[in-house]
């Protein structure tokens, strides 16, 4: 009886305690992912969250709303955020292009070479460049807070053969989404750009209405692809996979300086644990794919050189074609040069 008594009194106690920390914050931070608890989105919001409640000591509170709550697409979700009616949203470049089109650049092929050409990259004054384009285009009601990962690098996958060089795609009917992007990318390598609902894609593999599609291998096995015939996977890794995790401008502005700093340390850590969660994710992803009789090729560097080469049209479409396509590749293209030239000196001195 004793023992129920202390029981009870404790759950209590706990429950209280909560109810104190909860009423004692004095900023909520709404934020939330149109994804699920198995994303990388999912993964640096937890961290961010845990963060920024524990280092502003329970002045700012973080409530998370995965999968669609409060919103359910780009558009929709971003409008929030310029109302205030949300204060943190994920997007894919993709998913932000109607209102800010430049951040498509983190589409462009072949330009990041690696993770960590790109994580230099993201990390630095590319992101902060992008930020006072997006404040300026939306009134100073949307700021970019960082660039993380969603999901590692796209690859180009399919049904029908091993892609080891670009006359290899000469042909393939390949899945993209609805934009000209994605779409001018495969005709420069010769293959043939087909819309498809992503939830349409399982079944347009079965049936051939596409024979390959550009994406990350955590969401090829996830949607069981390989199930659907698609065994031919090339490691050209041609686009590195830019999660853009936008705030309310007021929401931010409206902290004083003390707990704003909290809240931009809380997203350098969430940024990073997006970094790391898709290169552990996809060890396994990988290996099953692998298992299950899949083809995995890694270009050779000449290889690569000449996918790159045949992509360059690409570059001089996007200047040409999107809003600032010009300025936001600008300051892509030398925050590349400049990170490559950090990553080789500090390599040599590692070395010797």
């Amino acid at each position: 009886m004793l023992k129920t008594v202390l029981k009870t009194a404790a759950v209590a106690a706990l429950l209280a305690s909560s109810a104190l920390s909860a009423a004692a914050a004095d900023y909520t931070i709404r934020a939330t992912a149109n994804s699920n608890e198995n994303d990388e989105d999912y993964d640096g919001l937890v961290v961010f969250k845990n963060y920024v409640e524990a280092a502003s000591n329970g002045a700012i509170e973080v409530e998370l709303f995965i999968g669609t709550q409060l919103c359910s697409n780009g558009a929709e979700c971003l409008q929030g955020v310029a109302d205030g009616s949300i204060d943190v949203y994920i997007s894919t470049s993709g998913g932000a292009a109607g209102l800010f089109p430049y951040v498509q650049v983190l589409d462009l092929p072949y330009l990041m070479a690696d993770d960590r050409v790109a994580e230099h990259v993201l990390s630095g004054d590319f992101t902060r460049t992008i930020r006072d384009m997006a404040l300026a285009d939306s009134g100073d009601t949307i700021r970019l807070m960082t660039i993380g990962n969603t999901g590692g690098w796209r690859n180009f996958a399919n049904t029908k053969r091993r892609v080891a060089e670009p006359a290899d795609m000469e042909g393939l009917k390949i899945r993209t989404v609805v934009a000209a992007l994605p779409q001018e990318l495969v005709k420069a390598l010769g293959a043939s750009p087909t819309p498809i609902p992503w939830p349409e894609l399982f079944t347009s593999f079965q049936t051939g209405v596409v024979e390959g599609s550009k994406n990350g291998i955590t969401d090829i096995m996830g949607m069981k692809f390989p199930d659907a015939g698609l065994q031919y996977i090339t490691l050209d890794g041609h686009a590195y996979m830019g999660a853009l995790w936008w705030m309310s401008n007021e929401t931010f502005l409206d902290m004083p300086e003390d707990m704003r700093q909290v809240v931009v340390d809380g997203f350098y850590a969430l940024q990073q644990a997006t970094f790391a969660s898709p290169k552990r994710k996809s060890i396994a992803a990988y290996e099953e794919f692998v298992a299950g009789g899949g083809d995995l090729y890694v270009p050779t560097p000449e290889q690569k050189t000449a996918f790159k080469e045949a992509a360059a049209p690409v570059y001089d479409w996007f200047k040409s074609n999107v809003t600032k396509g010009d300025e936001a590749f600008a300051a892509l293209t030398e925050a590349v040069a400049a990170a490559e030239a950090d990553i080789s000196a500090a390599r040599a001195k590692d070395l010797n």
